[in-house]
């Protein structure tokens, strides 16, 4: 079964990095390494679900999350991140 991308929303560098929950970090270790993680802690998105600017960690680990291509990010569009994960 493939997944619909429903939105497409743009990364683009934050002039001030978002605070990304703990619990996020530590579920992102074992699928990027440290210096990805590292880059992607100064990267934003405009979540269409939250309708707010969230960290791009937030995003990446957003049960929505498909898939990032060249500066992009496709979204499902079914569940926005837990209330939790937004500071």
């Amino acid at each position: 079964m493939s997944i619909e991308t429903k939105y497409v929303v743009k990364v683009y560098p934050s002039p001030k990095p978002k605070r990304i929950p703990k619990i996020v970090s530590q579920e992102l270790k074992g699928s990027a390494g440290p210096k990805a993680i590292a880059r992607m802690k100064k990267e934003s998105v405009d979540c269409p679900l939250v309708k707010a600017e969230v960290g791009f960690l937030v995003c990446f680990a957003c049960p929505s999350f498909i898939r990032r291509v060249s500066g992009e990010v496709h979204c499902a569009g079914v569940q926005p991140p837990p209330k939790e994960w937004l500071i």
